[in-house]
């Protein structure tokens, strides 16, 4: 991308329904220099790709202002500005609630079971007064804000109906003879006006809890990292500071029980670390000198001393965070066809009142403006965009939040609804099914002592790759003196230790010094290099001293993980660009059927292409560079969390562990996600396609029923509260 191409997440505060997130989204795109703006509603956020050159947050900030809405300026740390903001919200609109149901409960008895007590109508008018024009008073503002730029939205939906209702009532309350002489009784409705306020303030409050515990997942990660920590200074000395005055270099200490505070190295002490906000896995980490330590990981008993390698937003923990934040505001491929439903809603829904108040006016009988009138105000109340335009980003958001914590970061909103499409899955062997790194799987040893101190000693001065498993295998030994050092290409190394000379490598090493072979220690090397292993010989001039196995050993889960797989009833292949018999031997261990060995980059791109023109649906899981272009080939490409940045960049997922089911529950995800969508969605269309004809009175000519503008707001109020908390039933599924 352009580098002056600049990403980030704004907080946009004051949006009631789809209709305000589509308005922000239009204005958004609308200005010079963005490339790219998309809006989510449930977490009141918009990711916006834009031109630093052109333009900047302040200039859309202003323009977003100059569309009625707020926009925060800062992209950093908006996940908390974001959940503070639905946490006043939903203080509000609790003592709205309850300011207004003071006032409704009233006025419902004595409407209800006081009808001929004398002022009736002039009571109940001063009852729902505060009721709209204090308490409601947001509904009001907002269709203003709305109106003044040419737009309605849900506030405008509310304010028409409830001020229509109210005028009407109160012109009914000054001039009852109006009607009274053309022989109809002077009805009001000031409790439907102010049950319709109290009701929508009741779901508004629950709406914005609900909001609030969307965003719950990235909030808890973003209060991982302390404020204040442990600074060391060069001559020792110890000081508190806060962590914004850390620089790269620093050391820092982290005592126990208390979290990292920023990546970096261990230079001093000894501990477990627990990742598991991070990976997903809650077996602690080991760390010692020259070991990682991530930012937001909370230390065990013991006392680390850390350099400082990442400071802000370049930590694994931010930029966790900043994946979260984008995917969340990026959109499902379903919620583009609901954007263009919800942008003519609120105007359609007018069209279907105004239509029904005129078919009822004329065709209404004796009631015909009574009823009339009920339907244009019932129409309004009970058409509801918010739940249309909440189902899809609730659940999106839920789901970013929940995979997160699984040590599972999804890029987009389109990877998470396309993964449970999946049909085949291609893993790449070295680094995805194994670890990546040789390691010493067997040993056996003839003369345990000698060998080891014969090993260590000549395998430090080696730099084959090999020799670093060895060294590693024997970490904590002293190396002693040799001489006569020579590497033998093809063969292994050989160098005498005081007065005896020694021999390390294959077996064709010492044939070559006739050093005799034992027949059980050669068919134990052949069953060795059956299962994909380099076998390496120790020896001294007369005599084997040991024999040790160096393999890329499998990943813990990579067996258990494949059985999953293709339990699921997914194709699983394994590309490799290894020999056939370690390929074949690997996948043997790990129960894959179907394996290619011996693949160049281009070749396993070309493979993902192959299986997509047969109609597969592919996922294809790999960690380094030569997976790169297989990855961008694949439907949905799932990059392991320690391989290379380029893998991960091109990735739209990435596992931060190394545990291979979390492919599997990835996929799981997407699955819950998706039907939770489609729930969402059809509930709040079936709302709408069953509740607005009801509202028009089209069961009045054989039932005689006409829904009361009151109950339709309660119903309005619940479908929004229905469909938020139907996507935060996601955090309860396994």
């Amino acid at each position: 991308m352009n580098e002056n191409i600049v990403s980030a997440t704004f907080p946009i505060l004051n949006m009631a329904c789809a209709a305000c997130s589509a308005a922000v989204e239009q204005t958004l795109r609308g200005e010079k220099g963005v490339v790219e703006a998309t809006v989510n509603l449930a977490a009141a956020q918009a990711y916006v790709q834009y031109d630093k050159r052109i333009t900047s947050p302040r200039k859309l900030a202003k323009a977003v202002k100059a569309a009625g809405f707020v926009m925060v300026e800062s992209s950093e740390d908006n996940t908390e500005v974001v959940a503070g903001y639905h946490r006043e919200r939903a203080r509000r609109w609790r003592i709205r609630t309850i300011g207004s149901m003071i006032f409704f409960i009233p006025l419902m008895v004595l409407s209800m079971l006081m009808p001929d007590i004398a002022y009736l109508h002039y009571i109940l008018w001063a009852l729902a007064t505060p009721v709209l024009f204090v308490f409601g008073i947001d509904f009001y503002k907002g269709a203003w804000k709305q109106a003044i730029h040419g737009r309605a939205n849900m506030d405008t939906l509310v304010a028409v109906s409830t001020s229509v209702a109210y005028l009407f009532s109160v012109f009914n309350t000054l001039f009852p003879d109006f009607w009274l002489q053309r022989g109809l009784e002077a009805h009001v409705y000031f409790e439907a006006s102010a049950g319709i306020i109290a009701f929508v303030s009741i779901g508004k409050m629950l709406e914005e809890r609900a909001k609030d515990n969307t965003t719950t997942a990235i909030t808890k990660l973003m209060g991982l990292q302390p404020r204040d920590v442990t600074r060391i200074a060069d001559n020792g000395d110890m000081q508190v500071v806060p962590i914004s005055t850390v620089v790269e270099g620093d050391s820092l200490m982290a005592r126990s029980g208390e979290r990292i505070a920023l990546d970096g190295v261990v230079y001093s002490g000894e501990s477990y670390v627990d990742e598991s906000m991070l990976t997903g896995e809650h077996m602690p980490v080991k760390k010692q000198d020259g070991s990682a330590v991530y930012a937001g990981t909370l230390n065990g008993k013991g006392v680390l001393c850390y350099k400082v390698v990442k400071t802000g937003n370049s930590t694994l923990l931010s930029q966790i965070i900043h994946f979260v934040q984008e995917a969340q505001g990026s959109k499902a491929p379903v919620q583009r066809l609901v954007d263009k439903v919800a942008s003519v809603f609120v105007p359609v829904v007018f069209i279907i009142a105004v239509v029904a108040f005129v078919v009822w006016l004329l065709c209404g009988g004796e009631d015909a403006f009574l009823h009339a009138l009920l339907a244009f105000v019932t129409i309004l109340v009970i058409a509801c965009p918010c739940a249309l335009g909440l189902a899809t980003p609730t659940a999106i958001t839920v789901a970013m939040g929940k995979a997160a914590q699984k040590g599972i970061l999804i890029k987009s909103a389109e990877a998470l609804e396309n993964a449970c499409r999946v049909t085949a899955v291609v893993l790449d062997k070295t680094g995805t099914i194994t670890q990546g790194a040789p390691a010493v799987v067997h040993t056996h040893w003839c003369e345990e002592a000698l060998a080891k101190q014969v090993l260590y000693d000549i395998e430090t001065r080696s730099e084959h790759p090999l020799a670093l498993a060895v060294v590693a295998l024997l970490d904590g030994r002293t190396a002693g003196e040799i001489t006569q050092f020579e590497t033998l290409p093809g063969y292994g190394v050989t160098a005498c230790i005081g007065l005896d000379r020694y021999y390390i490598g294959n077996s064709a090493l010492l044939t070559n010094h006739n050093i005799a072979m034992p027949d059980e220690l050669t068919r134990l090397s052949q069953s060795w290099t059956h299962e994909a292993s380099t076998v390496v010989w120790v020896a001294a001039a007369d005599r084997v001293l040991a024999l040790l196995a160096i393999a890329d050993p499998l990943k813990a889960t990579s067996e258990q993980a494949v059985n999953r797989l293709q339990q699921a009833g997914l194709k699983v292949y394994m590309l490799t660009g290894d020999n056939q018999a370690t390929a074949e031997a690997i996948a043997r261990k790990v129960g894959v059927k179907n394996v290619i060995a011996g693949m160049l980059p281009e070749q396993k791109a070309l493979f993902v292409k192959q299986l997509q023109q047969n109609g597969e649906v592919v996922a294809m899981i790999g960690d380094g560079i030569n997976d790169s272009a297989a990855l961008a080939q694949a439907d949905i490409s799932i990059a392991m969390g320690h391989g290379s940045d380029i893998a991960m960049d091109v990735a739209a997922m990435t596992i931060i562990s190394d545990d291979l089911n979390r492919i599997q529950q990835a996929i799981h995800l997407s699955q819950q996600t998706t039907v939770t969508i489609r729930q969402n969605l059809f509930w709040a269309f079936i709302y709408n396609v069953i509740g607005i004809p009801i509202a028009a009175g089209v069961l009045y000519p054989c039932c005689g029923f006409l829904l009361n503008p009151m109950i339709a707001s309660a119903a309005m109020a619940m479908s929004s509260v229905c469909v938020v908390s139907n996507s935060l039933r996601l955090n309860r599924k396994k």
